[in-house]
């Protein structure tokens, strides 16, 4: 390993759960166990208080053929039209709920301002992909569509995703340079951006291999679930495309403990030599997750606040660019 993780992680992140021995019922069980303990306010120690200045509400969203739950974070002081960040939380495709992500999210929307809203797209084993992305897209399409009613700018769109929600973020990027709808900025955070046969053939995952907050077994689970028979891998996975030419700006952020940060750091490498706008933030002693428990990992307040100004000054193109005031 190439150093050791908070004692907190270790402590409260450890997945010790042997994935790849359950069947699709115990992985559907074992995602109900934890996603409703991350939504809980016991785990606020962990995942972070919201911000104060935030109204966070659920909103369902019909499409065709299923109903999806949105977490909206708004600002209590917003304006009548604010930038919109669409946001994806992290699980694999198999587990994750966008309740882990209120920290962040309530916080990019109070001081971006924007309003943040955190999918809950379907998972795997009954919702496989591309199904998760669809979701994120058609959600995408369907607020803009009624921007007015949402108080939303569709000069001003982000997507920002963690883990599997980063795969989702890159993929709705390079989606909407073909057809739309535009997106103007993405944040991937710790991305898994790799879901083909060579997944797991990268440096930092033979370092960081049992750190915590990471189960190899289960990203290999999560893999074997999320893929139907025919869909070829490479199409969901973004390392693997070969024009990454022409998309928003990116602000990647990794962790030098975790297992995936070569996915993330390749990725910048390849955007940029695309010809991207593309920034790498590099959090050393940071693990998988981080930005989901600021209560154990210091670094997740810069980081949280290396999105807020990337965001703040793609989306709000009068501000000053040297950062944020914090409120």
């Amino acid at each position: 390993m190439s150093g050791k993780a908070p004692l907190g992680t270790r402590i409260l992140a450890r997945n010790t759960t042997d994935w790849e021995s359950l069947t699709d019922e115990q992985v559907i069980a074992a995602r109900h166990r934890t996603n409703r303990l991350r939504a809980s306010r016991a785990m606020r120690v962990v995942t972070g208080l919201p911000h104060r200045r935030t109204r966070i509400t659920e909103r369902v969203l019909d499409l065709p053929g299923r109903r999806l739950t949105l977490r909206v974070h708004r600002p209590r002081d917003a304006g009548p039209r604010l930038p919109l960040v669409l946001s994806f939380h992290g699980g694999g495709f198999i587990a994750g709920t966008a309740a882990q992500n209120d920290w962040l999210n309530s916080h990019l929307a109070a001081r971006c301002p924007a309003v943040v809203v955190g999918v809950e797209y379907r998972l795997a084993p009954e919702h496989p992909l591309p199904l998760p992305v669809e979701d994120g897209h058609d959600t995408l399409v369907r607020i803009l569509d009624e921007a007015g009613a949402w108080g939303v700018d569709p000069a001003a769109v982000a997507v920002l995703g963690e883990s599997a929600g980063g795969t989702i973020a890159a993929l709705m990027a390079l989606r909407s340079r073909e057809g739309g709808p535009a997106v103007h900025a993405q944040v991937l955070a710790y991305p898994a951006l790799d879901w083909t046969e060579t997944m797991a053939d990268y440096p930092s995952i033979a370092a960081n291999t049992g750190q915590p907050a990471f189960s190899l077994s289960e990203f290999r689970t999560a893999a074997r679930l999320s893929l139907p028979p025919g869909l070829d891998p490479r199409e969901v996975s973004p390392l693997k495309l070969e024009d990454l030419s022409g998309l928003p700006p990116a602000l990647v952020v990794t962790g030098g403990l975790d297992p995936l940060e070569d996915h993330g750091g390749r990725y910048a490498e390849r955007l940029r030599s695309a010809g991207t706008d593309a920034r790498r933030d590099r959090y050393p002693g940071a693990v998988h997750g981080f930005l989901s428990m600021p209560g154990l990992v210091r670094q997740a307040r810069p980081a949280r606040d290396g999105i807020l100004a990337f965001l703040h000054g793609r989306l709000h193109p009068a501000a000053r660019r040297a950062g944020v005031e914090r409120r």
